[in-house]
């Protein structure tokens, strides 16, 4: 590897080692002119290329150099100065996401658990806002059911039939419902339903311990508890209202070499979905 291939940035005092190619992506831009030394602004210095622009914010324009997408931190608000620096590097793709602030910024996801503690059964129903948190926790919640003989809540586990995994009920895509505990069946038979919430890989049958588990799995995901209210003291029923920032969905820049372009890289906007 040649020393050209490898470039050195100083920009605002901050050191970036980067390849060539990188800073080439868009050939238009100014960094893609400086590395053929064709900018006035920026020259050589002591074999690095010296920036006399904002350091912190450039790391921001590397990492869209290096993966063609824009991913900011949730308590980032430096919208229009970032958008500038892309502006000042001829990084227009770049400058028109950012320009788009509103598809950016994270968003605040609510999720509501309800909880109904009857006498030998316990009934939940879990509402999110955003329907890919309520699809990631069905994959998460395995309900298991099974018949027992002439025992009743305090049955650690079913003494006859093995358990059956069973479908949890969906009535839209942000929520859904599901139950634990014992319901007599016939004669002295008993119905158990067990739930299991990954990756712990206990069967739990008490309620309050469903719950406990449910609340420990969502606070680990990035929510947290703010109210907490009874909807309706007669039936016990119980909601729980937990929020959190969600990260807002990749822009990425899809960069297409078309024949008759001398080398110009043309860009459009795509949406990449990410994550819960």
């Amino acid at each position: 590897m040649n020393s050209r291939e490898v470039i050195v940035l100083n920009v605002g005092g901050v050191r970036f080692v980067t390849r060539a190619s990188t800073l080439q992506q868009f050939p238009e831009s100014r960094l893609a002119r400086m590395v053929h030394d064709n900018d006035r602004e920026i020259k050589l210095e002591n074999g690095e290329f010296f920036v006399d622009r904002d350091g912190a914010l450039f790391s921001y324009i590397m990492d869209f150099l290096r993966t063609l997408q824009v991913s900011l931190p949730t308590d980032f608000s430096d919208y229009q100065r970032l958008q500038r620096e892309a502006e000042f590097y001829g990084l227009y793709p770049l400058a028109d996401l950012l320009s788009q602030e509103h598809l950016l910024k994270p968003r605040m996801e609510i999720l509501e658990v309800r909880f109904s503690l009857q006498e030998m059964q316990t009934s939940f129903r879990i509402f999110g806002s955003c329907s890919a948190t309520i699809e990631a926790l069905a994959g998460q919640i395995t309900v298991f059911i099974g018949q027992q003989s002439g025992q009743g809540w305090n049955s650690p586990f079913p003494s006859q039939k093995p358990l059956v995994p069973l479908p949890l009920e969906r009535p839209s895509h942000h929520d859904l419902v599901f139950l634990c505990g014992t319901e007599y069946s016939a004669g002295d038979q008993f119905e158990a339903r067990y739930v299991s919430i990954k990756p712990d890989n206990r069967k739990l049958i008490n309620g309050t311990n469903v719950l406990g588990l449910l609340f420990d799995t969502l606070l680990k995901d990035g929510f947290r508890l703010t109210s907490t209210r009874t909807v309706a003291s007669e039936e016990k029923v119980e909601c729980y209202t937990f929020e959190r920032m969600k990260r807002a969905a990749g822009l990425a820049v899809m960069v297409n070499q078309t024949p008759g372009s001398s080398g110009v890289a043309q860009a459009r906007r795509s949406q990449v979905h990410r994550g819960k």
